[in-house]
């Protein structure tokens, strides 16, 4: 920018900015990293010619955001000693300002720091430094405002942040350690929360050895996120583990765990695709809940997706559940999954279904293989939703002579 005789122009001249100002610059996210970088970029846009904020983690204090002339940023506070003892302004009780002055050889450095304290805890400090003209009292109290109104974002994002990973590792924890299918069967799994931060879902898979060389094969999406919805979860996986130790059908099992929602109402619906596998007879039962169907990839990776009656979701006590037996034999993968894997924003369901069942997977492949392939080609870890993979293949039975 210049002005009007074409001579660059200046800074913009430094200004205490409102509290209106202030609250709708600061915060706009759910993260404190977010929070700081707003924090200092904004005060040096109006009030500074250098802004920091520094972060206490785990003990440790990091510099984790800076604006403007950070040279300015590394004179140091006057130590706390006779003639260079910063001043303190009691802006309120509790929350008071430093402030000092630094003559370099130069221009005075005027310095400004408040702590970011929210219901008696200290996250860290913010400073702002500046040249010229000292801080007037109105800008002091801008800064002090812009602080305490920081730390209140910055106190909810740790909190936010510590009920997501409570979440996320009862999820793991839970999704991580399935039941032991007999020894003719080989299974693999995977969960994925979707994003870095996210709240995770209610996605699972679950086996339970039955009688007879049998296991059923669970997968399931408890509608929702959030610690809530993980509780909800491991609910419907007790209980189910229960159900299913009685060996009733598929479609009975459904049937029993509905019923037993549907008189909890704090419970969340959820969508279920149970699989009786019976590797001696070659085949697997199936029954679905309102869930999306399970594709069978051949010897030579071809998938297709297998026609399964599907019921209403689990918790509307609707029931109307039904069974229905195909082939499985030790040549082909079974693969089970949650919505998040296949579908996605403004695409059909049936595109995305048809997405799955394009892919090739490596011939021979084993269940680990099958789902590594499956997570790669549908790009899961980008998913828009939460991922659980559960993957089953019969193991082959040596040839006698």
């Amino acid at each position: 920018m210049s002005d009007r005789d074409g001579h660059p122009a200046g800074p913009a001249p430094h200004r205490a900015p409102s509290p209106a100002e202030l609250l709708e610059a600061i915060g706009t996210g759910d993260d404190e990293a977010t929070t700081c970088r707003e924090l200092a970029g904004f005060l040096f846009r109006t009030l500074c010619d250098a802004a920091a904020v520094d972060l206490t983690v785990d003990g440790r204090t990091e510099r984790v955001a800076s604006a403007g002339a950070v040279g300015l940023l590394r004179a140091p506070a006057p130590p706390p000693e006779p003639g260079g003892r910063p001043g303190v302004r009691a802006v309120d009780e509790g929350h008071p300002l430093r402030s000092w002055t630094l003559r370099p050889g130069g221009a005075p450095v005027h310095g400004l720091s408040a702590a970011l304290t929210r219901h008696g805890t200290s996250y860290g400090t913010l400073l702002a430094v500046r040249t010229g003209a000292a801080f007037t009292d109105q800008e002091a109290a801008a800064l002090h405002f812009a602080a305490r109104l920081a730390a209140v974002h910055i106190r909810h994002a740790r909190r936010l942040a510590a009920t997501e990973r409570v979440a996320l590792n009862l999820q793991r924890a839970l999704v991580s350690d399935p039941g032991r299918p007999h020894p003719n069967l080989l299974v693999a799994g995977r969960y994925l929360p979707v994003g870095p931060s996210a709240l995770v879902g209610g996605d699972w898979f679950e086996t339970v050895r039955l009688h007879f060389g049998r296991t059923l094969l669970v997968v399931g999406d408890v509608m929702g996120h959030g610690l809530d919805a993980a509780v909800d979860m491991n609910a419907y996986r007790s209980t189910l583990r229960e159900v299913a130790a009685t060996e009733l059908a598929p479609h009975r099992v459904l049937r029993q765990l509905d019923a037993l929602v549907a008189g909890d109402a704090a419970r969340r619906p959820a969508t279920c695709l149970l699989v009786r596998v019976d590797p001696a007879r070659g085949t697997a039962l199936f029954a679905s809940a309102g869930h999306l169907p399970p594709a069978v990839f051949a010897a030579d990776g071809a998938g297709r997706l297998l026609d399964v009656p599907v019921g209403p979701p689990l918790g509307t006590g609707l029931g109307g559940y039904e069974s229905a037996a195909h082939p499985f034999t030790d040549e082909e993968v079974l693969v089970l999954y949650t919505d998040g894997l296949v579908e996605r924003r403004g695409e059909d369901i049936d595109a995305s279904l048809a997405r799955l069942t394009a892919l090739r997977l490596p011939p021979g492949a084993s269940a680990g293989e099958a789902v590594d392939a499956v997570v790669a080609g549908l790009d899961a870890r980008h998913a828009e939703d939460d991922v659980a993979v559960l993957a089953a293949r019969v193991r082959s039975r040596p040839a006698h002579p």
